[in-house]
């Protein structure tokens, strides 16, 4: 065969070739949406009722998730304080528009403080620790406020290589413990949720105890208070707090069952990287970056 004939016969060969085995194909980009609804069960995790505060107001169920990991002393504050009812018949005094909500007693004193029961009067600032021993799950973003931020068992995180200290990040759903000016003023009787952007310059200037999982919306649609604050000045506007209890001070029967996505799972990656390179229809540039309280962590009730 002369070598004009054996180049003709390879390009034929090639022409008949599939598609797919001429060139190869792209793989079909997958929504995070997809993602989740491929994922398999080992990449969810059950929340633990001895970890799980159940805040009940009149409109629903508030489910909370909280963070002894970062905030040991002020947790097992909240797990007695809850257990023992010191937020029941109490209200949601505050709603600082882009900011927080809060609740607890606005008018405790001193002379007051035997209704925490047998609750620690005093607790040390829990703003950082040690992240030695933590297991971090590290977004490859840069962050403005951070070295380096992800997630510590599902929860928003930044840590620090040089000084070996993490912290929870204050992104919206943040549950965190109000103090007076001192670093270790907070009981943790006194508590915030987070419902406008991301405050992070409140990072590492007050603990932060946990986060919602579940039931935002009917903290951010309450009425906002007055400026400055968001202090309702009227009584009347007040929410009140049917109770605050621990998931396991509450009948099995009565619990609602939830899993989250595991934030070292593959289906956790894949669906930050869809949301980080939105590809569908819509998106005519994917950004190519994700902001740490941009990543939302999945919730689903378990399926049978």
């Amino acid at each position: 065969m002369t070598l004009r004939l054996a180049l003709l016969a390879s390009a034929l060969a090639f022409a008949t070739l599939p598609a797919h085995a001429a060139e190869p194909q792209k793989s079909k980009y997958r929504s995070a949406q997809e993602i989740l609804e491929a994922s398999p069960a080992q990449d969810w995790r059950r929340l633990d009722p001895a970890n799980t505060l159940y805040l009940e107001l009149e409109s629903g169920r508030v489910i909370i998730e909280l963070a002894p990991a970062f905030a040991p002393e002020h947790v097992g504050n909240i797990r007695t304080l809850a257990h023992e009812g010191f937020w029941n018949g109490l209200s949601i005094y505050r709603s600082q528009d882009n900011w927080v909500v809060q609740f607890g007693d606005p008018t405790e004193e001193e002379s007051q403080r035997k209704s925490m029961g047998s609750a620690k009067p005093k607790l040390p600032a829990e703003f950082e620790r040690k992240a030695d021993d933590l297991k971090f799950d590290v977004l490859p973003d840069s962050d403005g406020w951070a070295p380096q931020v992800g997630f510590v068992d599902g929860f928003p995180a930044a840590r620090d290589p040089k000084t070996g200290q993490a912290w929870m990040a204050h992104c919206y759903a943040t549950l965190g413990a109000g103090r007076d000016t001192a670093a270790d003023s907070s009981n943790a009787t006194e508590l915030y949720v987070v419902i406008g952007q991301s405050p992070r310059q409140l990072d590492r200037n007050i603990t932060v105890v946990g986060r919602v999982v579940k039931g935002m919306e009917l903290l951010s649609v309450l009425k906002r208070g007055p400026e400055p604050m968001g202090m309702y000045a009227d009584k009347a506007d007040y929410t009140p707090i049917r109770a605050i209890r621990l998931a396991s001070d509450v009948p099995e029967a009565e619990r609602t069952p939830l899993e989250l996505l595991r934030t070292d799972s593959r289906s956790f990656t894949d669906a930050t990287e869809a949301r980080r390179n939105r590809r569908d229809p819509w998106y005519v540039r994917p950004a190519g970056h994700i902001d740490v309280c941009n990543v939302p962590l999945p919730v689903r009730s378990p399926k049978k």
